[in-house]
Formats: C-alpha cells, sequence, structure tokens
C-alpha cells in the first residue's frame, strides 16, 4: 500500500526535505508538483488522519504534508496507480512513494 490522493494518484517525498519544509521550488516544482490544499486534508482509507498537516510555501500556497513530509506529484506519472518518479534521483536527493505508516518505500 502506498499514499496517494482522493484521485489515485501517487503521492512523494523529498529526501532533501527537512521535516515542514521544503527544498523544492522552481524548476524542481515543474517536475515534482507540490501536493496543494486549500482547506484541511482529509484521510482516506488506510491513512492515518493524525499524521496529515500542511506547510506555508515561500510561494504562498499551502502543501499537504503526511508524518511531516511534504508531498509531491511526478509530472511524469499521467494517470492514477503510476509510481514512474519511485526511486528518481533529481534536485539533488531521491525521491519515494509514501507508506502509510509515513515514511519512505525504497
Amino acid at each position: 500500500m502506498i499514499l496517494v490522493d482522493g484521485k489515485g494518484r501517487t503521492l512523494y517525498l523529498f529526501q532533501k526535505d527537512q521535516p515542514n519544509q521544503s527544498a523544492c521550488s522552481g524548476a524542481c516544482v515543474s517536475a515534482w508538483p507540490v501536493d496543494q490544499s486549500s482547506g484541511t486534508p482529509k484521510a482516506g482509507s488506510g491513512v492515518k488522519a493524525s499524521l496529515l498537516g500542511t506547510i506555508k510555501r515561500t510561494d504562498g500556497t499551502t502543501q499537504v504534508t503526511y508524518n511531516k513530509h511534504p508531498l509531491y506529484y511526478y509530472s511524469g506519472d499521467t494517470k492514477a496507480g503510476q509510481q514512474n518518479g519511485q526511486g528518481l534521483n533529481t534536485f539533488g536527493a531521491l525521491w519515494y512513494v509514501v507508506a502509510p505508516a509515513g515514511g519512505a518505500l525504497p
């Protein structure tokens, strides 16, 4: 099981990020769009609501976090269920899908 959004799109974490702080901006965000929220994120089946949160980005948008990891999509995933970003080493660190427990799935 992996963490996905309400539409079944895979969510990733970036190993360069610090807890509740994104290290991805500019060209990085073009390749790895952030999981934005305009309200409180809702936990689906198998997700721990207590691990969901949000952070304010420097551009003023709100990014969803899970277990303090800012969450991203991968631009190379064109439909639900794809995990084309898994294990990629881009923008200075590795990207991994997120386990329901809150960590990376290497």
